[in-house]
């Protein structure tokens, strides 16, 4: 259905989970997918198992969050592949959830460094590239989380990160859109991943709101959580020609769960 061929994507954390899946996606429909975490064992079993399914893939490790990481990861894949047309800015980090007064500040610096900073460096060095093979599609990982709901007990560092995001996209929309480069943001709601292994919470109690949910929170599926493929699915389609008329679009996957909350 989704024709890749000739194309070549960058996936940032796609060393499980999100990214992972949606790494394998691109790489099922054609393209050539590098596929990028910190973590270069997990990286380097998403590229294996990518070119074990016939697909193409390159792993390399990078920090997001760091200039020189991003500007040489960047001109590797020019060096390497000669183009660059897809972006998947997902590497992210829930941090530190803790009451605003007992939030360190360089809690509250990581997680911005991370989510924002890495989020404005791929794109950054990017774009160039992008506009030199005609165009191309960005994708953001934002989240429920600070787009639609603000319940999550102390995540108020967590959440100025994604709504920045979006807001990031919807500038940036109008910014590249006159050099056919289009960018969106997916808000995954409650998705099976590995994320919740870089979270800390500290002071639940203290900032959570008692509210009464139904059982289960996710409309649509009971309460059972979505699965990274369900994201990866719309990253494919973001990423394909089938969306060529979508940009500073954010799309809710979440099975109506931020509807409730």
């Amino acid at each position: 259905m989704y024709d890749l061929s000739g194309k070549v994507a960058l996936v940032t954390g796609a060393g499980s989970g999100i990214g992972k899946a949606s790494a394998m996606k691109l790489a099922q429909a054609g393209a050539m997918v590098v596929v990028m975490s910190r973590t270069a064992e997990e990286v380097e079993q998403t590229a294996h198992e990518i070119e074990a399914q016939g697909g193409k893939a390159q792993a390399k490790t990078a920090d997001t969050s760091d200039d020189e990481a991003m500007r040489a990861l960047i001109a590797g894949i020019i060096l390497d592949h000669k183009r660059l047309d897809i972006v998947v800015a997902n590497a992210g980090i829930n941090g530190v959830w803790a009451p605003i007064e007992s939030l360190k500040p360089d809690e509250w610096d990581q997680t911005i460094k991370v989510n924002l900073r890495g989020t404005y460096l791929t794109i950054h060095h990017a774009v160039p590239h992008l506009v030199a093979a005609g165009g191309g599609s960005i994708i953001v990982m934002s989240s429920i989380n600070g787009t639609r709901t603000f319940t999550t007990p102390g995540a108020s560092a967590y959440s100025v990160t994604k709504a920045g995001q979006v807001a990031l996209v919807q500038q940036l929309a109008l910014e590249l859109g006159d050099r056919r480069i289009r960018i969106n943001a997916i808000c995954p709601g409650a998705i099976e991943s590995e994320i919740s292994d870089n979270t800390e919470q500290r002071g639940k109690e203290e900032t959570e709101v008692p509210v009464e949910f139904p059982e289960g929170d996710i409309p649509l599926t009971g309460g059972k959580s979505g699965e990274a493929e369900d994201v990866a699915d719309a990253v494919l389609f973001l990423a394909s020609d089938a969306s060529r008329h979508i940009t500073g679009t954010p799309l809710w996957i979440d099975g109506g769960q931020s509807l409730l909350r």
